[in-house]
C-alpha cells in the first residue's frame, strides 16, 4: 500500500442543517496515492471509517478496488476518506468529548442529530484545510453512496464525477423499518441506560442483535441458501438458546464480532442519518435537484439487493438522464445482493475505473 497516511483535520465551527453549532469538530483521514494525481474523495458506508486504503500490515475495506495498479490505481490518482461525522473511528461523534468542558465527558447522546447534508459539508470544509480545492470524482456505496449524491447537489462545482453504488435518492420505507428494529434492539437493551453505557455495563446484546438483522439486509436469500444449505451445527430439540444450525451460528458469531469495534450510540445516529436521507427534502422537486448537476454520473446497482433495488437506481438514472446528466447505469449479477459492492471487484471495477480515469 506504501504511501498511506493518516490525520485528523479540526474545523472551529460547524453549521448543522439542524441550525445547531457545534465547535472543534474532528474528521479524521487516510489519503494514499500520488500527490501529483487529481483527488478522488471515497464516502463510506454505515459501519466503514477512513481505512479505505490500509497498509500492507492493515489492508483496509476497499483494498481490492483501490491499490497501485488498481481499479482506483493509486499510481495515478490521490485518494482522501473521511470517518463521517458521527463516527466513531476518530471524527467527532458519540464518543467524541463535549467541546470546551475540561472534564473529557463525551458527548453520548448529547450529540445533536447529524444528517447525510452534515457530512458531506464537513467534508467539503475539511478538504479546503487540506488544500484540496477540486475533486475529479466522488465514489461510494451504500450510506457512502448517499454521500456522493449530497455532494453532487451541494457542491457540483467541486467535482467532476460521481460515481454511486447501492444507493438512490431516499431511504425507501422498507429499509427504514429495518433501521426501527436494530434501533429498538439497541435501546431496549438493560444495559444501554439512554446512551450513558459504559464498558463494564456496555449493551452488546441490543448492538448485536442490530448488526444479525443488518447482515440479513445485506445478503441475498440465495447467498444464504447456497452457503449454508440447512447444515447443522449442534442437536436439535434440547433448548431454546441450542445453536442447532450454521446459519444461527454465522449470525451471532457476526453480532458478537461487531460489538468490539462499533459503538452503539454511533450506530444510532448513523441510523438516523440514513432514515432523513432524502435529496429532494426541502429542495423542491426531484427532477429539479438532479438539473444542478449535469455531468458524469455512474449508478452501479446490485442484484438481489434488499434495501436499494435495481429498478429503484435505473429509476433514478432515467430521470437524471431526462435533465441533461451523462449518467450511466450498470446492474451487476450477484449472489451477494447489497453487500456486492464490497466484494467481486473482478465484475465491477472496471465499471468504476473507466469512470474515474
Amino acid at each position: 500500500m506504501g504511501n498511506t497516511v493518516t490525520g485528523k483535520v479540526t474545523l472551529p465551527t460547524v453549521t448543522l442543517e439542524s441550525g445547531i453549532q457545534l465547535k472543534n469538530v474532528t474528521l479524521a483521514y487516510e489519503k494514499a496515492g500520488t500527490k501529483l494525481g487529481d483527488p478522488i474523495l471515497i464516502c463510506h458506508a454505515l459501519t466503514g471509517n477512513q481505512h479505505a486504503v490500509g497498509t500492507e500490515k492493515e489492508p483496509g475495506w476497499w483494498r481490492g478496488l483501490i491499490h497501485h495498479g488498481g481499479h482506483i490505481d493509486l499510481n495515478k490518482h490521490q485518494v482522501i476518506t473521511f470517518n463521517v461525522l458521527g463516527g466513531c473511528n476518530g471524527s467527532t461523534g458519540p464518543t467524541s468529548p463535549v467541546s470546551g468542558e475540561e472534564s473529557g465527558t463525551p458527548y453520548r447522546t448529547d450529540l445533536p442529530f447529524i444528517s447525510v447534508r452534515d457530512m458531506v459539508n464537513t467534508q467539503r470544509l475539511a478538504l479546503e484545510l487540506l488544500g484540496i480545492k477540486h475533486l475529479r470524482a466522488v465514489v461510494g456505496g451504500s450510506l457512502g453512496g448517499m454521500q456522493v449524491l449530497e455532494w453532487a447537489i451541494l457542491y457540483p462545482d467541486f467535482i467532476d464525477r460521481i460515481v454511486v453504488m447501492a444507493a438512490t435518492s431516499e431511504l425507501s420505507d422498507y429499509g427504514m423499518a429495518y433501521n426501527a428494529i436494530a434501533r429498538k434492539a439497541i435501546v431496549e437493551d438493560k444495559n444501554w441506560n439512554m446512551g450513558y453505557y459504559s464498558e463494564t455495563q456496555f449493551p452488546s446484546s441490543g448492538l448485536a442483535i442490530a448488526r444479525m438483522i443488518g447482515m440479513i439486509t445485506y445478503r441475498s436469500d440465495r447467498l444464504f441458501n447456497q452457503r449454508f444449505h440447512r447444515e447443522e451445527k449442534d442437536p436439535w430439540g434440547g433448548f431454546h438458546k441450542e445453536v442447532a444450525y450454521q446459519v444461527e451460528s454465522y449470525l451471532l458469531y457476526q453480532g458478537e464480532k461487531f460489538t468490539k469495534r462499533f459503538d452503539p450510540n454511533s450506530y444510532l445516529y448513523l441510523l438516523k442519518a440514513m432514515d432523513h436521507h432524502d435529496i429532494a427534502k426541502g429542495r423542491g422537486s426531484l427532477k429539479d435537484v438532479l438539473s444542478r448537476f449535469k455531468k458524469k454520473v455512474e449508478l452501479v446497482a446490485f442484484e438481489g439487493d434488499l434495501l436499494y433495488p435495481s429498478d429503484e437506481v435505473k429509476r433514478l438514472g432515467q430521470l437524471w438522464r431526462e435533465v441533461g446528466a451523462d449518467v450511466s447505469f450498470n446492474e451487476v449479477e450477484t449472489v451477494f445482493g447489497h453487500d456486492g459492492f464490497l466484494t467481486e471487484y473482478e465484475k465491477w471495477g472496471n465499471i468504476v475505473k473507466a469512470a474515474v480515469d
